[in-house]
């Protein structure tokens, strides 16, 4: 067998899967107690497994995720309201595929923003795209977007993504124009795609918040009727931990 010019064609069309698997192979002593089709199994196997990794990786990179988080590192023995049963039904990630929204509400510091980064990387890892933006910062994008061209290009990568992850809901009163941004985004997004929104307010002040009680009706009727919603309670997991730092 003519060794190195099949590893040189495996290289050369793109197959490093299988390019590291045979490598490996030629390594192994009894590799040849194996039959032809249980090796060739073995570097099909190879080169999904390679393939799936790096499109994961891909998502993970453009989902731009404020934290490393893991539903499986979530704490369910602290007091912070955490429903497990509602938690373990979003693990399988079907309410993506159903176009549903998450709303996570609570006061600052009781993990928000890790409980929606969690969800976001389980999405990732079924197959999903998701993208993290910090509402005041994603403002302040589509304004520079409009003045440069690239609004439309850019809504439409929003409208795609299939999990948006909208942080810091309410931090401030919104502009008109921001109302109507937010109005555009959800309403391409309806019915399609997910949305998580994380706030410290309680839901039953965003339609103050939002400021324009037409806006505020139109925006909150995409947003919070088909939607889970998890109420946090509780000390600041920050200052917890700052507190079990100087002990």
């Amino acid at each position: 067998m003519l060794k190195h010019p099949t590893l040189d064609k495996l290289q050369a069309l793109r197959l490093p899967g299988m390019l590291k698997a045979l490598t490996e192979q030629q390594q192994m002593p009894d590799i040849n107690n194996l039959g032809f089709e249980e090796r060739l199994g073995l570097l099909v196997d190879r080169e999904m497994t390679e393939r799936e990794n790096r499109r994961l990786a891909t998502r993970l990179k453009k989902a731009s995720l404020r934290q490393s988080a893991s539903l499986e590192d979530l704490d369910f023995k602290s007091s912070r309201g955490l429903d497990r049963a509602l938690i373990l039904s979003l693990v399988a990630c079907t309410w993506i595929a159903r176009g549903i929204n998450v709303l996570i509400c609570g006061p600052t510091g009781v993990g928000k923003s890790y409980l929606a980064c969690a969800l976001a990387h389980k999405a990732c890892l079924q197959g999903y795209s998701a993208l993290y933006l910090h509402l005041p910062r994603l403002f302040e994008e589509l304004r520079l977007a409009k003045a440069d061209g690239r609004y439309g290009k850019l809504m439409l990568a929003y409208a795609k993504t299939d999990l948006l992850v909208l942080d810091d809901w309410g931090l401030a009163p919104m502009a008109d124009q921001q109302r109507r941004d937010l109005l555009e985004l959800l309403e391409d997004r309806y019915g399609k795609r997910s949305t998580i929104v994380t706030s410290q307010l309680p839901v039953s002040a965003w339609h103050e918040a939002i400021g324009d009680p037409t806006f505020a009706d139109a925006i909150l009727d995409r947003l919070i009727h088909n939607a889970h919603k998890i109420e946090l309670k509780g000390d600041s997991m920050r200052k917890h931990a700052i507190s079990l730092d100087q002990n």
